[in-house]
């Protein structure tokens, strides 16, 4: 850990009689400091940095004897190594799919923090070169493509210092690039904050690391391009009807849809999302013969590419979703649902490590594979109308249905966000509109109330 010290005593230079005869003394804090050089106007110029760096109240390193920014200068970096030293720390303590939004603001960020662009391969082979192999250190140790080494080499030649990121106009610009997308167009505002919130991270690690004497963004006032807020849109939402019609299409269809229609239930009766889902154990379901049963959801299965994941494997293994790694969130469910897990259990048991849904051949659940289902149960239960319309366009949307089922059925908001594991804030702002719908029923009965006195 590097010591400052403010308290600097900086001594006139002295002649010897040696090679390089001038020598600068002075003191950082109890430690003395020296420097030789072989002019006096080389010495002169040093005790110059030196005296106005303390008159300006810098802090002095005692370690160096260096004021803080000559300091950064000195151990200054690429930014292109310095953003390859930031994924090195933050990977072995984060999941797959926050390791690949690391890469994502990285490969999106460095290119605008070069020195120049001539000789800039192709932006397609920028992006793989970036995202798939600098800024993925499970792949450090491979061998790498002709055309991703050229374009690496290119980075490390051309990527500015990180002390250039003090210029806030530099800054300014890379806060330009980062919301928008490869095709120019404005990013989605959740993927603006992401990625500007791991710039800022990665510049304070640049402070840490006495690169940058402060973080830039503090002193830049900047707004991301403007978007509204998306509130669900209930053309999305399958009613009870219609999803009870989406069901029975999934079982109807074939072996690998009767498979899987427990696993659409999940998410239907008890708005799990289909990462929990996936990762649901037999031992965390009770499943009484008659009556409502639960869920205790404690584990998900987020598909994120076998490059990203500790274990080659395509599925990371986390906690729930914005929660800590032991919480478990219970959910109520409802004698139907009950009725289709028994049914499966019966039908397919469990996998080895007490998972209720599994492959034929006793692998992980893929999205492939139950999005394939969930298309030709669409093309069976929907009117043609329906199907070009965005109602029931992904499984989620049967989450979106028992989230909105509960709330119209007039189940307090708070239960409801902690059973569909959101906080109230979030609930209120994805389903304004369904929230919206029950005006009519909330004034009705704010009115035969009132109508009592009245």
């Amino acid at each position: 850990m590097t010591e400052w010290s403010y308290t600097v005593k900086i001594w006139a230079i002295r002649k010897r009689d040696y090679r390089k005869p001038y020598q600068l003394r002075w003191k950082v804090g109890t430690r003395p400091h020296s420097e030789s050089f072989l002019t006096s106007g080389l010495a002169e110029s040093r005790r110059a940095q030196l005296i106005t760096a303390a008159r300006e109240g810098e802090a002095f390193d005692v370690d160096s004897g260096l004021p803080k920014s000559l300091v950064a200068k000195e151990r200054d970096i690429s930014w292109y190594e310095h953003a390859r030293n930031y994924i090195e720390m933050k990977w072995d303590d984060s999941p797959a799919s926050t390791r690949r939004t690391l890469a994502e603001a990285m490969a999106t960020v460095t290119p605008t923090l070069v020195k120049d662009t001539k000789g800039m391969p192709d932006a397609r082979v920028v992006r793989t070169a970036l995202y798939s192999w600098a800024f993925n250190k499970n792949r450090w140790e491979e061998d790498t493509p002709d055309d991703v080494a050229k374009a690496l080499d290119w980075f490390k030649r051309k990527s500015l210092p990180t002390s250039a990121l003090s210029d806030r106009l530099l800054v300014r610009s890379t806060l330009t690039a980062l919301s928008k997308k490869l095709d120019g167009k404005t990013a989605a505002a959740g993927t603006i904050r992401r990625k500007r919130a791991i710039f800022h991270n990665s510049l304070e690690y640049a402070v840490e690391a006495d690169l940058l004497t402060e973080n830039p963004l503090t002193r830049i006032k900047w707004k991301a391009p403007e978007q509204v807020e998306e509130e669900l849109d209930p053309a999305c939402v399958p009613d009870p009807e219609q999803a009870a019609k989406l069901l029975d299409a999934v079982r109807d269809q074939s072996p690998r849809g009767r498979r899987l229609v427990a696993f659409f239930g999940c998410m239907y009766y008890a708005a799990a999302r289909p990462a929990e889902v996936i990762g649901l154990r037999l031992q965390d379901c009770d499943l009484p013969r008659r009556g409502w049963g639960m869920l205790r959801l404690r584990e998900t299965r987020p598909r994120s590419g076998s490059a990203w994941t500790d274990s080659g494997e395509a599925h990371d293994k986390r906690g729930l979703k914005h929660r800590s790694r032991k919480a478990v969130r219970p959910v109520p469910i409802p004698p139907e649902l009950v009725a289709l897990l028994r049914w499966h259990v019966t039908a397919y048991g469990t996998a080895p490590d007490d998972r209720l849904f599994q492959t034929r051949r006793g692998g992980l659940i893929q999205d492939t594979g139950y999005g394939e289902v969930w298309a030709e149960a669409r093309s069976r239960a929907l009117t043609p109308a329906q199907q070009e319309s965005p109602l029931a366009k992904r499984p989620y949307d049967l989450r979106h249905t028992a989230v909105s089922t509960w709330l119209s059925s007039g189940v307090e908001p708070q239960l409801v966000a902690k059973r569909a594991g959101h906080s109230v804030a979030v609930l209120f702002r994805v389903y304004a509109k369904f929230l919206s719908d029950g005006d009519d029923a909330a004034n009705a009965k704010i009115s035969a109330r009132l109508g009592r006195h009245g």
